[in-house]
């Protein structure tokens, strides 16, 4: 009889070890379907917000240089170190720009 208690304490061991792979496997697949549903989709909104920070940052940074440098140039190459001559074109030219964009605008009601 010993050899069949021995037999029989293994497959319960391995029925309870199968339980615990089977458990195992389902806590598994269920923190890889929470994962794919609803983890995946936060970290790729989040990467594209931190993504377009940086990248509106950047932008920013090289309109300020490039701003700096045209009135630096038209200061010094166009204008003969009369700042105020540079200034006031750069705000003839923002200032048609914007009255462009005014007369192009819409109420809000109304369609293109």
């Amino acid at each position: 009889m010993e050899l069949g208690s021995a037999d029989a304490s293994t497959a319960e061991a391995a029925g309870s070890g199968d339980i615990a792979a089977r458990v195992a496997d389902t806590i598994e697949a269920v923190v890889d379907a929470v994962h794919d549903r609803a983890i995946r989709p936060l970290l790729l909104v989040a990467r594209g917000i931190v993504y377009g920070i940086v990248a509106g940052t950047m932008a920013l940074v090289v309109a300020v240089v490039l701003a700096i440098t045209l009135v630096r140039v038209l200061d010094v190459y166009a204008f003969g170190n009369r700042v105020w001559a540079s200034d006031a074109l750069i705000g003839a030219v923002l200032c048609a720009a914007g009255a462009v964009a005014w007369h192009k605008r819409r109420p809000a009601g109304e369609e293109r």
